[in-house]
């Protein structure tokens, strides 16, 4: 058997792939969560062969939650998208991640993905995998990433310093130079940017 544990915060689809994925004789679902830091605390409880996680999740997105399980758990991740940006297919490979689909993949297809990432072998969809060979990469570091990331959760420049333990100052001039990298006047406008390249 299998061992899965299922991660999606929209209910709807979570409760569709579990129960279609559980119609499998040898899938087994151990445990399934709303959201990406539980999804951590229980793939640490059940050592699950397979993690099935969403891309898009409060708390802790799949990405960084993936980066979390992998750190301590001998196990496998898929990410699922709605959101085929070629630069989060980027990062999700160097998190470690060694499935990467769409939500619309059939669940028929998504079964056989799984078989596969457990057999220790990859998988990402074709038509992401050939977006990403011809996107552009990430002209940002990781510090302007992070200090994007945290501007689209609406924190004020002095939070973000605060959560970075950076000085405000320092925050500033990250944000500065990321807006001159994409081209925008604002820091909302370079997060967005950098958001829909995939690259937070």
């Amino acid at each position: 058997m299998i061992r899965l544990v299922v991660a999606d915060d929209e209910e709807m689809i979570r409760t569709a792939i579990v129960s279609l994925l559980a119609m499998e004789d040898d899938l087994d679902i151990v445990a399934q969560s709303d959201n990406g830091a539980d999804a951590v605390a229980l793939a640490r409880t059940h050592g699950p062969d397979v993690v099935l996680l969403d891309l898009e999740m409060p708390p802790t997105d799949g990405i960084e939650a993936a980066r979390q399980i992998l750190g301590s758990v001998d196990t496998h991740i898929v990410l699922m998208t709605r959101h085929a940006r070629p630069g989060v297919l980027r990062r999700a490979m160097a998190a470690g991640i060694t499935g990467f689909v769409p939500k619309s993949t059939p669940v028929e297809r998504l079964a056989v993905v799984v078989r596969d990432i457990a057999a220790g072998r990859r998988y990402v969809d074709p038509d992401l995998a050939a977006q990403a060979l011809n996107s552009e990469a990430c002209p940002l570091t990781d510090r302007e990433l992070d200090a994007l990331r945290l501007t689209r959760t609406h924190l004020p420049v002095q939070q973000i310093a605060a959560t970075l333990h950076l000085a405000e100052g320092t925050v500033r001039n990250y944000l500065s130079s990321a807006m001159t990298k994409t081209g925008t006047d604002s820091r909302h406008a370079a997060a967005d940017i950098a958001w829909q390249h995939g690259w937070i």
